[in-house]
Parts: structure tokens; sequence; C-alpha cells
């Protein structure tokens, strides 16, 4: 049987919603009745077809979820480096190849500083590297062979590539039930942890390296709490 349109239930809703009236009463209908059966009839078609639309998937994840993701990405085989991967995507607005890319010569143990190197014509900076990022970095660099250059690499000394490091964010996502993390979700993540923590713009924009302002402003538009101290 061919599938009836909306178009089709329209017309026979009003068309009984005419009928109804005509065995009521004998008086020609007016403009005005006309269009509320109209409307009426329209409502009920809309409660009774079915949502096509999807909801909204959010970009970035909030601070309880990166823990979870990082205590899920530590149960994997490679958890020390997984982890400290998650964790300097995130705090430091990382794309999966400026993570993967990233040198050992990008870091000074001696002044807790990282050097991002940005793609994508972006503007790299020197971002600060907290303590429990420098204890990662350490115990990583620790079970490395002298003279590794990368400081993510896989099994075979190679540096890790961005489809590995998805796979592993897909697994981990999966047995902390964020099942459709990505990686770039760490970056968009970073991006509104600050925005949360009431930071400028244009420290954000310079932080994650955007030349242009208006992607950084994508997130603060986006950002659910902007406005809960602009009275405070």
């Amino acid at each position: 049987m061919a599938e009836v349109t909306i178009a089709q239930r329209l017309d026979r809703i009003e068309a009984q919603a005419g009928a109804e009236f005509v065995g009521r009463s004998a008086e020609f209908p007016t403009n005005r009745q006309a269009a509320a059966r109209k409307t009426a009839a329209l409502r009920l078609v809309a409660s009774a077809s079915p949502t096509t639309e999807k909801p909204t998937n959010r970009k970035y994840l909030t601070a309880a979820e990166i823990e979870r993701l990082l205590k899920a990405v530590k149960q994997g085989r490679w958890g020390q480096r997984d982890a400290t991967a998650v964790l300097l995507a995130f705090r430091h607005g990382l794309r999966v190849s400026e993570l993967c890319s990233l040198t050992w010569a990008q870091i000074d143990f001696t002044t807790a500083r990282l050097t991002v190197v940005r793609v994508k014509n972006g503007q790299g900076a020197p971002h600060p590297l907290a303590g429990d990022e420098m204890r990662a970095l350490r115990a990583l660099q620790r079970r490395q062979e002298a003279g590794s250059r990368f400081v993510f690499i896989n099994q075979r000394g190679a540096p890790l590539s961005p489809d590995g490091f998805a796979k592993t964010l897909t697994r981990a996502g999966q047995r902390c039930g964020l099942p459709d993390v990505h990686p770039h979700m760490l970056r968009h993540s970073c991006s509104f942890a600050l925005v949360e923590k009431g930071r400028d713009v244009r420290q954000i924009q310079d932080y994650l390296g955007h030349r242009n302002i208006q992607n950084t402003t994508l997130y603060t538009a986006m950002a659910p709490n902007r406005h809960d101290r602009i009275w405070a």
C-alpha cells in the first residue's frame, strides 16, 4: 500500500471536519471557521506525524566526563601513554595531528612549558604545564628508549597515528558510556572549559591559536552558563 502523505491526511481530516460541521449547522461556514478547522487539522497531523529530526549531539565533554574518559583510557594496554595524550589534548586544545606530532623538544621540564605548534596556519604559543602533566610526561619518558623523538609512539617506536588515537578514544568511550567521543571533542572541551572559567575571549583565541576570533566566539555563544555571573 502506498504511503499516505501528510497532504493527503490533511485533506481527509479537513473533509471530515467539514462534514461534521454541515451535520451540526445549516449555516455557510465563515472564513474564520474554515481557518480554525484548518489550524486544528494541521495540529492534529503534526502531533500524529513521527519526528524525523535527530537530537543535536553535544560537541564537548564536561569536566566530569573528561575524568571518566581518563579512567577508562588507563584501563587499556597503553594506559599511561593514552591517558597522558588525552590530558594534554584537553588542557592545550590540541588537534589530533598536533598531538601525534608532539616532540620532546617542545617540552621544557625546567620551565614547565609546552611550545605548541599549530597546524592550519594557526598561531603557536608557549603553554604552561601543570604538575599532573609534568609527572605524566616524566613517567612516559622513562618508559621510552633514550633518544626517542616523539612523545607519543606506538609499539614499533613510530609516532602514534591520528587514526590509532581515535580508535583508542572510541574503545574507552564505549567502556565509560561516551560512545560518540572523538579526538576533536577534546579541543572543543578545552574551549568550553575556559569559557566556563570566565576567561577573556581574546585570551582564549590566543591560547587555541585561532587567527579569526569568530572561531572563538562560537564557543562562547554555545556555552550554557555564559550568562550565569552577569549580575555577580
